[in-house]
């Protein structure tokens, strides 16, 4: 039954594959993420607090590259995608088809942690829905900045964490860097997510994935909390965990290659190294030939 199931139901079509992948792995994070923030808030803290949300999400990037790693790389975020073609790793057609991937998968998992923790909202804020405040829920789903951070600093607060986030990545993911275990990018991943959250969370949370921030936002404008999740602080929010990751992703990834992945030997550095050694290794050996013959004489 299995075998005849697999059978009917195989994607041979790359693209799809790819799609089903990004859209599953993003859902896996995303449901990880945000139901440890739903878990803490709608507890009042009882139940998860900061530590157990900052652990959520890195753990929820671990599995969600476990997911799509073998099949699409695992990117789980427009920015890491944009970043890739930049570099010319990854075809520039395939973006848009990850995006809505990414984005299906963040807005799926926003509905999931809904539904899953409906009763849980009501009971917190009796039905009204608002998004900071006492019985603020909104956050739940996107970031939302801090009173006193301006949104220049929040704006340069997304494309620092996210380039810190392209740098480490492309250094673990680098084969001809300290090349760690197939198995242990993930985690890997994961823990520098984990850290972007421990040390950098404070201005406006730490989107550094559009997908993560956009798509849950549309979900909250349509599940009742209107048009407050864009309109906060007169429109001029909304579009910051958006632009900001991207502009962050690029800078990271151009800033790891200008350090580091653009002065790796290449087959020609190495022909010439090998060179100018069998070079030396004459000049050496005629050295210590008339060395030999001094002495004799």
């Amino acid at each position: 039954m299995t075998e005849w199931l697999r059978k009917k139901l195989k994607v041979r079509n790359d693209l799809v594959r790819e799609f089903l992948a990004e859209f599953l792995g993003t859902f896996i994070l995303m449901i990880f993420g945000d139901g440890s923030v739903a878990q803490a808030v709608l507890s009042k803290q009882s139940v998860g607090n900061h530590m157990s949300i900052h652990w959520s999400w890195g753990v929820g990037v671990m599995m969600g590259v476990y997911v799509a790693g073998g099949v699409s790389g695992g990117h789980i975020n427009p920015a890491v995608s944009v970043a890739q073609a930049c570099l010319g790793r990854f075809p520039w057609k395939k973006v848009p088809l990850y995006a809505v991937a990414q984005y299906c998968g963040s807005f799926l998992a926003a509905l999931v942690v809904f539904l899953v923790y409906f009763d849980a909202i009501n009971n917190y804020d009796g039905g009204v829905r608002t998004i900071l405040g006492e019985n603020g829920t909104a956050g739940i789903w996107a970031t939302y900045p801090t009173e006193y951070v301006s949104i220049g600093t929040c704006l340069g607060d997304q494309v620092f964490g996210t380039a810190i986030l392209l740098i480490c990545v492309l250094a673990i993911t680098d084969e001809r860097n300290m090349t760690p275990h197939k198995g242990l990018v993930p985690i890997s991943i994961g823990l520098v997510v984990f850290v972007i959250g421990m040390t950098y969370g404070l201005n406006c949370g730490y989107a550094i994935n559009p997908a993560r921030d956009l798509a849950p936002r549309i979900f909250t404008a349509i599940a009742g909390w209107g048009a407050d999740p864009f309109s906060h602080r007169s429109f001029s929010y909304f579009w910051v965990p958006v632009i900001g990751p991207h502009v962050g992703a690029v800078v990271g990834a151009f800033t790891y290659q200008l350090f580091v992945g653009f002065h790796w030997p290449d087959e020609s550095d190495e022909q010439d190294l090998e060179k100018q050694n069998n070079m030396r290794k004459s000049r050496e050996a005629v050295y210590s030939d008339g060395e030999d013959k001094d002495t004799k004489f």
